[in-house]
């Protein structure tokens, strides 16, 4: 668990109304994060959520020593979005400080290895998540279970009422 770094985790359908709050949320959070000591920070460069941690992290970077890292499950990841979508995600893997692809193509578990990857690499988890399935909630239990301090954006924790012994 690294202290100095911080992971993203949440759906890709954000509901339209949380789009720009969320966006508010993020660079303030990365913001805050950086006060605490937090100088590295992790996407999966999923579209919906992911696109919008990245993006925030690329605008802090503007200002604060911080980098933006991608930790993607293949490189084919984004082959059937829609063209909006791909210049998007082209945008930020330009600016990203770094970018680790878990596979080359898609395979059928690369995606909770990337979930998997970026909790490995981080202290905190901030999420956007309000269901207790998919890979989001996934996550979320895992970030919960190696101890990383998770922080929740614009949403109540229904993973933490589904897991056994949860504080």
């Amino acid at each position: 668990m690294r202290r100095n770094a911080c992971c993203f985790t949440g759906h890709r359908a954000v509901a339209p109304a949380d789009r720009a709050p969320l966006q508010t949320a993020l660079l303030r959070e990365v913001q805050a994060l950086y006060a605490r000591g937090v100088t590295a920070f992790y996407a999966g460069g999923a579209r919906g959520f992911d696109t919008l941690a990245a993006e925030a992290v690329l605008r802090a970077r503007e200002t604060l020593p911080v980098a933006l890292h991608l930790l993607l499950p293949c490189r084919d990841q984004c082959r059937s979005w829609p063209p909006g979508d791909r210049l998007r995600y082209a945008e930020i893997l330009r600016r990203a400080d770094s970018v680790r692809y878990i596979e080359a193509a898609y395979t059928a578990d690369c995606m909770r290895r990337r979930n998997d990857a970026l909790v490995a690499a981080a202290g905190y988890c901030v999420c956007y998540l309000q269901h207790d399935r998919g890979g989001t909630a996934y996550t979320v239990r895992r970030a919960r279970a190696a101890g990383l301090e998770i922080i929740h954006l614009m949403t109540a924790d229904p993973v933490q009422t589904a897991l056994p012994g949860a504080e």
